[in-house]
């Protein structure tokens, strides 16, 4: 009998990782599952003893990783920092554009300040980010994975507050089809993970406001952090060579359909 194994390798020795948005939530533990799968990891953020935090957990586990200082919003930092990392680390195969901020207001009522705010960080900023990295593997020539996390609300909005955030997590998910058709014969595959409600320092402060809205999901509750590995590595892995342009929805069944 012929027997068959799956190419499913998610052993990512080797890969010089960033991931943005490292001090908390998902960010933080997206570094985490790709220092464990074995990628050198680069975590930035705006908090740096928060980073200096994340770098001694992931050495504690036996990973490697070393802590950048950015803020997203700011695009010549974002070439200074890509730079960095490549001199110090290693030109940077994996990307997650993980940083993001609420707006958690309405559409009327948001200052002309936090619009501008809210559109460099969550989706100007990953932008630039996405095109330093894939100016980099071009010149090179090797592959990469650039995941984008945009969010369920790019699909499902109650008009309750956060309009703005909404669209610039619809732009994260068109921008991801978008730059995986421009990249695709350079060998970069660029995919994107929509979350639902999931556990995360951002999500605590807009409930703050909103209260407890996971009684009005189908499963009663927020989803965790951990619960998106799988979907993670599986965009990050080898073996997911031919999945590019694709947006996943991890929403425990949130979303009205």
């Amino acid at each position: 009998m012929t027997t068959f194994a799956a190419n499913a390798s998610t052993d990512l020795t080797g890969q010089i990782a960033l991931v943005t948005g490292a001090t908390s939530g998902l960010g933080w533990q997206f570094a985490q599952v790709l220092a464990n799968a074995g990628a050198q990891v680069a975590v930035a953020g705006r908090r740096q003893e928060r980073l200096d935090e994340i770098v001694e957990l992931i050495e504690s586990q036996g990973g490697i990783a070393k802590a950048y200082v950015l803020d997203t919003s700011d695009m010549s930092a974002i070439e200074t920092c890509v730079e960095r990392i490549t001199h110090e680390m290693g030109i940077i195969s994996i990307l997650v554009n993980n940083a993001g901020i609420p707006d958690a207001a309405m559409a009327t009522k948001i200052p002309l300040d936090l619009i501008d705010q809210v559109l460099n960080v969550n989706l100007k900023g990953p932008f630039v980010l996405a095109r330093e990295i894939a100016k980099r593997l071009i010149k090179s020539k090797r592959p990469g994975r650039i995941v984008n996390i945009s969010s369920i609300a790019a699909f499902d909005y109650d008009g309750n507050g956060a309009a703005l955030y909404s669209v610039t997590k619809a732009g994260i998910a068109r921008m991801t089809e978008a730059l995986a058709v421009e990249w695709s014969k350079f060998h970069i595959n660029v995919n994107a993970i929509a979350p639902g409600a999931f556990s995360s320092e951002m999500l605590d402060g807009m409930l703050e406001r909103m209260g407890d809205i996971s009684q009005r999901f189908p499963r009663k509750r927020l989803g965790k952090p951990s619960q998106m590995d799988s979907t993670l590595l599986y965009l990050c892995a080898p073996s997911s060579e031919c999945v590019t342009g694709t947006v996943i929805k991890i929403d425990d069944g949130q979303m009205k359909r």
